[in-house]
């Protein structure tokens, strides 16, 4: 880890200690995910922000620990990325005051519900249609 502060941003070596995962995956995301986008410098040096740096954090543990393909990864918005990966996405009470933990848990879980019926829908209706 850097001596760096949490807003600073990351030259590939560096970010790929932070992620853990090898500079060459970090370079083969940035073709697979349109989201990574590190600044480029003189020389095509990459400098990664903070932002970048959570992006490929939420791949690494979509693909190499959640089972993800990449395809299916591909096809998460930023923000999913970062929900389906656990990380702090979902608005926090600090972000919204009138939000309390419990207002925020049950909206998600409500959510939750709906996305699990709706999974539920769907496999009925592609089970019909198989038919």
């Amino acid at each position: 880890m850097t001596d760096k502060g949490p807003d600073a941003f990351r030259t590939i070596s560096e970010a790929a200690e932070e992620v853990g995962a090898p500079a060459h995956v970090l370079r083969f995301w940035e073709t697979q995910f349109s989201v990574i986008r590190p600044l480029r410098r003189a020389g095509g040096r990459r400098f990664y922000r903070p932002r970048d740096i959570q992006l490929m954090s939420a791949i690494r543990l979509l693909l190499h620990d959640k089972g993800y393909s990449i395809k299916a990864a591909k096809r998460l918005s930023p923000r999913a990325l970062l929900e389906a990966a656990g990380a702090a996405a979902a608005p926090t009470p600090s972000d919204n005051p009138a939000m309390s933990p419990s207002a925020a848990s049950s909206g998600l879980s409500s959510a939750l519900a709906a996305a699990v019926a709706a999974k539920a829908r769907l496999d009925t209706l592609l089970g019909a249609s198989r038919r």
